[in-house]
């Protein structure tokens, strides 16, 4: 299962969530938690170690055939190749997207992150990021997808938009 969305869109408080109590997922794998846990007071400098330890994790679960869930802005194409190796060896691809409104919103969310102690996403690449991520969703990986949703995840709670099983 892929928790996706523009950064500041809740994908970590959302998978903490959501995934104990709606699925049988226990393996999440979040590149910002393991950011913070090689770099705890500048995770931000442990950004690309974390993401090929992802990667690398991602692949040791699918080659044991374990359920497990990640979490992307799906800005770019790096998964695709995986998510479809991954179908091709029996998999059922979910993919949670929690969108936002405003990359104006997004910016607001992860000021009120830093603020409480959370990591920081740089301005720039949350701006080049933000309709990327949505238009990769869409175009990109819900293709792909054997069931997806779509969540506003602008106000206190999730509001699902759209569900496909």
């Amino acid at each position: 299962m892929v928790i996706a969305g523009p950064n500041g869109s809740g994908k970590t408080t959302f998978a903490r969530e959501y995934l104990p109590h709606e699925t049988d997922v226990v393996h999440f794998v979040n590149a910002d938690l393991i950011a913070g846990g090689l770099s705890p007071l500048r995770p931000e400098l442990a950004a690309r170690q974390a993401g090929r330890l992802v990667l690398r994790e991602l692949t040791r679960l699918a080659n044991t055939r374990k359920s497990f869930a990640f979490e992307s802005t799906l800005s770019g194409r790096t998964y695709l190749r995986l998510l479809r190796k991954w179908k091709l060896s029996g998999y059922r691809i979910e993919i949670v997207f929690l969108s936002l409104p405003s990359v104006h919103l997004a910016l607001q969310r992860i000021a009120s992150r830093v603020r409480q102690g959370g990591h920081n996403v740089p301005r720039s690449d949350v701006i080049r990021r933000f309709d990327r991520s949505s238009r990769n969703f869409h175009t990109l990986y819900r293709p792909l997808a054997d069931g997806w949703a779509i969540y506003d995840n602008s106000g206190s709670s999730p509001q699902l938009l759209e569900r496909v099983t």
